[in-house]
């Protein structure tokens, strides 16, 4: 896909990850439109780039659709939608209570469906257009202590593939980013921050050149290192090996 000229919403794009890439789709030539729930964050973000502001809070049922019709009124169309604004909660399961594990689930999975849900028919009209969905290698690997957060990427990761089956031949791609550890505030907010000296953290501008990357070439999985394909593949060709591992070093291991 040619990004110039091109409209994109990035969700959570005030900061880290999400407002890294609104740089890098802005260089690319892309209008882009900067959502946020901080409206402050947002607008300086946007303001950077020449870009539009949307607010509203994903994890709040029904605000998605609104996000991507607000999104929709600002040029008229979204050409590619780079679905990013999440966020973890580390502990126990048991310890998670109820309102919490809504909240978890509808920002981190429902809201890129239902955002996907909104956007997609007018891009498969127009036979032009792209889905990036930003997953994690917790999503791939399983994490002691996160296990909300790892099931909705684990499902956001299926979702992305069996979407990109259903979209051969319409114009319209599907990338998945899955990014390790990242240098942002992600850690902080989840309540516990990352201690571990391996493997280093990444910084967002990385994973951001990464994915915008991905929708230019139209690539399927976009890994942040790339050496972390090699957790999964262990997983699934020696799991025995893989648990004895992840049982003595999961304990923090890499989320977002």
């Amino acid at each position: 896909m040619r990004l110039r000229g091109k409209v994109a919403l990035v969700t959570g794009g005030s900061a880290g990850i999400g407002a890294a890439v609104v740089e890098r789709l802005a260089a690319a030539g892309a209008q882009v439109v900067v959502h946020g729930r901080d409206a402050e964050r947002s607008a300086a973000v946007a303001e950077r780039v020449g870009g539009a502001v949307v607010l509203g809070d994903l994890a709040v049922p029904g605000v998605a659709a609104e996000v991507a019709e607000a999104a929709i009124a600002v040029h008229g169309r979204v050409d590619v939608l780079v679905a990013n604004a999440g966020a973890g909660w580390s502990g126990p399961f048991t310890k998670l209570n109820g309102d919490e594990l809504e909240r978890l689930v509808m920002l981190d999975l429902l809201a890129p469906l239902h955002l996907v849900r909104c956007l997609l028919p007018p891009m498969i009209e127009r036979r032009s257009g792209h889905i990036a969905l930003v997953g994690s290698v917790a999503g791939r690997t399983a994490v002691a202590g996160e296990a909300v957060y790892a099931a909705t990427k684990a499902a956001l990761d299926i979702f992305a593939e069996s979407l990109r089956l259903e979209l051969r031949d319409t114009g319209v791609g599907v990338s998945l980013i899955v990014p390790g550890v990242v240098d942002t505030a992600f850690f902080t907010a989840r309540g516990r921050p990352y201690e571990r000296k391996r493997p280093r953290p990444v910084s967002a501008a990385t994973v951001a050149q990464a994915l915008v990357d991905g929708i230019a070439n139209d690539r399927a999985e976009v890994w942040v290192p790339g050496w972390l394909r090699v957790a999964p593949a262990v997983r699934a060709l020696a799991p025995g090996l893989y648990r004895r591992l992840s049982a003595r070093f999961g304990e923090q291991a890499p989320g977002r």
